[in-house]
C-alpha cells in the first residue's frame, strides 16, 4: 500500500464560487471527466439544529476549496468546469436517502460532503455504495461508517464518537469525575456516543450511574435534569452527549436548575464554537471537551479562518474546516488521477498522508477509509482571557493521531 505525503493546500484570495463555463485543461479532448465537469454536492442541515455548525457555511467551505483549487492549477486543472450543488436533508434519513439519490442520479454529483446526523449519514453511505459514487462524511460521528457499515465509496473525514469519548470521557474521569449520568439523543449518533463514552469512562476507573435516551430534537430536558440529583449514588458528572441546538438547550437548562451548585459538573461530548456563543462562554468557562480542530489552533488555521470570515462574516467551526479539507483533497486526487472516476480517485486517496488547514499528521487509512489526524483536548476559555470576539477555545493537550482514533474495526469489509 502506497504511503505519500502531500503538502498543505495552497491558499489565496477566493475567486468565483462556482466554476462553470468553458472546458479546457487536461480534460479537453480526453473524455476522462464525466459530463465534462466535476460536480460536488453538499448535503447538510440548512434549517434545523445543526444549521449553524454546518449548514450554508459548509456549502461555502466547499466552494472555497473549489476556488483555491482553480487558482492553484489554472489552465492545468483536470477540468475548469466545477459546480457545487446543495440540499437540506432536514436531519431525516429518509430525506437524506432521497436527496442523495437525486444528487448522484439526476445531478450527476461525483462526491457528496458533510451530512450531519448519523442516521442520515448511514443512509447516504448506502446510496453511495449502490451508486458507486464517493461520499465524504464530515458532520456525523457514528463509528459504524468505518465499522460494520464501511464501504469503499465512503470516507470518514473529521471525527467520530471514539475520538470524542477517548478524549473527554477518559480525561474527565481521570481528573476525579468518577460517577457519571449520561444523557444522549435517541438515534444512531447518541446511541454510539453513549456506548463509546461508557467504555471510556469504565476503562478509566469510573462508573455510569445512569443513562437516559432523550427525544431528538428537543427543547425540554427538565425531566432528566431534575432526576440527576436524586440518583443514588449522586453523579459527579452530567455527560451531555447532544449536539447543536439540543446541546444548547441542555446546557442552558443545566444552568437554570443550578446543577453546578449541587456539585454536578457538566461534561460535553461534542461542542462547536457556535454552541459556546449561544450558551455563553462565561457559563461554560473551564468546561473540558474534545475537538477535531479550532480556528486559532496555530498560524495555518488562523490564516485560513481569517479568509473564511472575510467570505462569510463568521469564524468557521471544525465542520466547515473539514468540508474544505475533504473537498480540497478530493479535487487534488482527481487532478493526480486525471479523472473523476470514483475508483481512480480512491486509489489516489487510499494510504495518502497529508497536512492542510484542517488536519495535522493525517492519513487516509485504506483499511476502513477512516482519516486519522491529531485531535485536541480543549477547554472553554475564561472570557477575561479572550483576545478577540469568538476566541472561545484554549488548548489543554494534543492527542496524537495514533491515539485519537480506534484501530480499524474487524467488522469493516471494504469489498
Amino acid at each position: 500500500m502506497r504511503r505519500r505525503i502531500w503538502p498543505a493546500a495552497t491558499t489565496g484570495i477566493a475567486i468565483s464560487a462556482l466554476l462553470a463555463g468553458c472546458g479546457g485543461g487536461p480534460s479537453a479532448g480526453g473524455g476522462k471527466i464525466s459530463d465534462d465537469k466535476i460536480t460536488l454536492g453538499v448535503l447538510t442541515d440548512l434549517s434545523g439544529v445543526y444549521a449553524d455548525l454546518a449548514g450554508k457555511n459548509a456549502v461555502e467551505a466547499v466552494k472555497m476549496a473549489v476556488d483555491d483549487f482553480e487558482k492553484k492549477h489554472g489552465d492545468e486543472a483536470v477540468t475548469k468546469n466545477i459546480e457545487v450543488v446543495s440540499a437540506d436533508h432536514q436531519n431525516k434519513p429518509e430525506i437524506a436517502n432521497t436527496q442523495a439519490r437525486e444528487m448522484y442520479d439526476r445531478k450527476n454529483v461525483d462526491a457528496i460532503f458533510d451530512v450531519p446526523t448519523s442516521s442520515a449519514a448511514l443512509a447516504v453511505a448506502t446510496v453511495a455504495q449502490q451508486s458507486k459514487r464517493l461520499y465524504f462524511n464530515i458532520g456525523a460521528a457514528t463509528t459504524e461508517l468505518s465499522g460494520k457499515n464501511c464501504n469503499k465509496y465512503t470516507y470518514a473525514w473529521a471525527y467520530d464518537s471514539y475520538m470524542l469519548a477517548n478524549g473527554t470521557g477518559r480525561n474527565v474521569t481521570a481528573q476525579g469525575g468518577k460517577n457519571w449520568y449520561l444523557l444522549y439523543p435517541d438515534y444512531a449518533f447518541g446511541q454510539d456516543m453513549q456506548a463509546k463514552f461508557e467504555t471510556a469512562i469504565t476503562g478509566a476507573g469510573g462508573t455510569v450511574v445512569a443513562k437516559d435516551p432523550t427525544p431528538f430534537p428537543s427543547d425540554n430536558f427538565s425531566t432528566f435534569l431534575l432526576k440527576a440529583s436524586t440518583l443514588k449514588p449522586k453523579p459527579q458528572v452530567l455527560g451531555a452527549l447532544q449536539a447543536g441546538g439540543d446541546l444548547v438547550n441542555v446546557a442552558k437548562q443545566y444552568q437554570q436548575f443550578k446543577l453546578r451548585d449541587k456539585d454536578i459538573t457538566l461534561a460535553i461530548g461534542l461542542m462547536f464554537d457556535t454552541d459556546i456563543e449561544s450558551i455563553g462562554a462565561k457559563n461554560l468557562a473551564g468546561t473540558l471537551f474534545t475537538s477535531a480542530w479550532f480556528w486559532n489552533l496555530d498560524d495555518t488555521s488562523r490564516a485560513w479562518a481569517d479568509r473564511f470570515k472575510e467570505r462569510t462574516g463568521v469564524r468557521p467551526t471544525f465542520d466547515h474546516a473539514a468540508n474544505y479539507s475533504a473537498a480540497t483533497q478530493y479535487l487534488e486526487a482527481a487532478q493526480r488521477a486525471g479523472t473523476d472516476k470514483a475508483e481512480a480517485v480512491s486509489e489516489e486517496l487510499d494510504g495518502m498522508k497529508f497536512n492542510d488547514p484542517f488536519a495535522r499528521n493525517a492519513e487516509v487509512r485504506a483499511a476502513d477509509h477512516r482519516v486519522t489526524h491529531d485531535a485536541y483536548l480543549v477547554k472553554v476559555k475564561d472570557p477575561a482571557k479572550a483576545t478577540e470576539a469568538e476566541d472561545f477555545t484554549e488548548l489543554v493537550d494534543t492527542i496524537p493521531a495514533a491515539e485519537a482514533f480506534g484501530k480499524p474495526s474487524t467488522d469493516c469489509r471494504m469489498s
